[in-house]
């Protein structure tokens, strides 16, 4: 699939039947694999709703509008999106100096911030994410998704232990027997079943925060629609609406790696968008993809559809207000052991080995170590993966520039000196160029041939403007000869109209 815009009949409807209409092995793992994640994602929403200061309802609706939406409206199947820590952080300043109406304001504002953005493109810029910032951003991410467990292992009844190692011990042996039925969801019903029948005391769902007990109705945010509000709003609006993309974006390409599947970055902007609009006008906190949830769909579950997606919504909502009593009773022990094991998974253990790490480039592996330090200690993988990208750019910098060369050869009469320079000329190259000619010792005429080099910027034809002058206040004549057709035509238009090459 191309990352270009799909015509709208496509984007509803898609070009051919899904196969869980024509595969009853397909519907089945994509029916379990949303029950599963709508079962992880009750906790998560409640905790996500803690962090941005409002009530836990506010966090589930805002999961169930999303999932249900960017199921219809995204670019990556199986990718699930819901209420997210990430954007958690961002606006929870909103809420506590403004008030909640702003909140869902700078929601629904976001989300066409981030259809614009979408609009324009802002996909493409991730083929400039190199595949080290990409491991650094999957190891952060299991790090954190293991981190996020540990409040839920200290300071517990001694019970929680046994509860977490039987849980794993479930989910590592139980697909031996088969895989008809996902382990996490087995894990989580029989530890439910231990505790409740058992009458074990141990933290549970229901300690987290109140259930809902009816769907969300939509309306509009309860703020003066003037523009004031909209200056008040719009600083967070563009921040929630940056880091939503980033972890989507970045999630998407990981799914694609994992599923060997291309999908619409593009679509998957604008959907985005339109699932934080939706969430908005219903009252939710907005969200963004969940690298957790969508392990467990994707990697964990096998689930490879839509249908998925939309289901864990339906579910999250079918679980909370149906069944919330039983929810209620999970144990938060059968939560963290799955969210051990997806973290477990999700780290690139290739990567640390010994063996590819002494055959990995220092640089690459520096690249992801950056990555890995910026998201941990930030909790925000934007920052990181910017810190990562921005990282590798320089090391990549630093190695072209060592690649450019200058030889010279003087011609057998003595009377003219030919310099043949090599590489890429950009400005971590170029910089030294002009130390690298004699302009004292070489006779009158002096060629400078590029036919083996490539000007890229306005810094090489400084550097090159430099050394013409200083050989004309010697009163010796310089010859440029061998430039592509890029490198001339930059070089003529800028040479001699550069202050700094004088």
């Amino acid at each position: 699939m191309s990352s270009s815009a799909p015509s709208p009949s496509a984007w509803l409807r898609g070009s051919r039947r899904p196969s869980w209409l024509t595969d009853p092995k397909v519907l089945r793992t994509e029916v379990l694999a949303g029950l599963v994640v709508a079962l992880a994602l009750i906790p998560e929403a409640i905790s996500f709703s803690v962090i941005a200061g409002v009530d836990p309802a506010i966090g589930l609706f805002a999961s169930f509008t999303m999932a249900v939406t960017i199921a219809v409206v995204g670019g990556r199947p199986a990718m699930i999106s819901a209420a997210t820590g990430a954007v958690a952080l961002v606006i929870a300043p909103v809420n506590r100096e403004h008030g909640f109406g702003y909140l869902v304001a700078t929601v629904i504002l976001a989300g066409v911030l981030q259809i614009v953005l979408g609009a324009l493109g802002v996909a493409r810029l991730m083929r400039f994410v190199p595949r080290s910032v990409m491991v650094g951003f999957v190891n952060s991410l299991a790090v954190l998704i293991f981190m996020a467990q540990v409040p839920e292992m200290t300071d517990v009844p001694w019970a929680v232990y046994p509860l977490i190692a039987a849980g794993l011990a479930l989910m590592v042996l139980f697909p031996r027997v088969t895989r008809v039925v996902p382990a996490p969801l087995v894990s989580i019903v029989v530890l439910t079943v231990i505790t409740v029948a058992a009458g074990i005391t141990v933290p549970a769902v229901g300690d987290k925060g109140a259930l809902p007990s009816s769907l969300p109705v939509p309306g509009l945010p309860d703020v003066p629609f003037t523009l004031d509000t909209l200056t008040t709003v719009a600083p967070y609006a563009l921040a929630m609406a940056l880091v939503g993309l980033m972890e989507s974006l970045m999630t998407a390409k990981l799914v694609d790696e994992i599923t060997d599947t291309h999908s619409s970055k593009t679509r998957e902007s604008v959907g985005q968008g339109v699932a934080n609009i939706v969430t908005g006008f219903f009252g939710g906190m907005g969200g963004c993809a969940m690298i957790g949830q969508t392990m467990i769909n994707v990697r964990v579950s096998g689930a490879r559809t839509r249908l998925s997606t939309f289901l864990a919504g339906a579910f999250l909502m079918v679980l909370c207000i149906v069944f919330g009593p039983i929810v209620s009773d999970i144990p938060m022990a059968a939560l963290v052991a799955v969210m051990v094991m997806v973290s477990v998974g999700t780290f690139d253990w290739h990567s640390v080995a010994p063996r590819t790490l002494k055959r990995m480039p220092i640089g690459e592996t520096a690249v992801m170590l950056v990555t890995v330090v910026c998201v941990v200690a930030t909790h925000n993988l934007a920052i990181g993966v910017v810190v990562g990208s921005v990282t590798a750019m320089v090391v990549f910098a630093r190695r072209v520039a060592h690649l450019a060369d200058v030889t010279a050869v003087t011609g057998p009469d003595g009377a003219s000196v030919v310099y043949r320079v090599t590489g890429a000329l950009f400005f971590a190259s170029s910089n030294d160029l002009v130390g690298r000619f004699d302009y004292a010792g070489d006779p009158g005429r002096v060629v400078v041939d590029l036919s083996a080099a490539h000007i890229w910027d306005a810094s090489s034809v400084a550097a090159l403007d430099a050394v013409e002058a200083k050989y004309a206040q010697r009163g010796k004549s310089v010859e440029i000869v061998g430039l592509n057709e890029p490198s001339s035509r930059i070089h003529g238009a800028l040479s001699g109209e550069l202050a700094g090459g004088h």
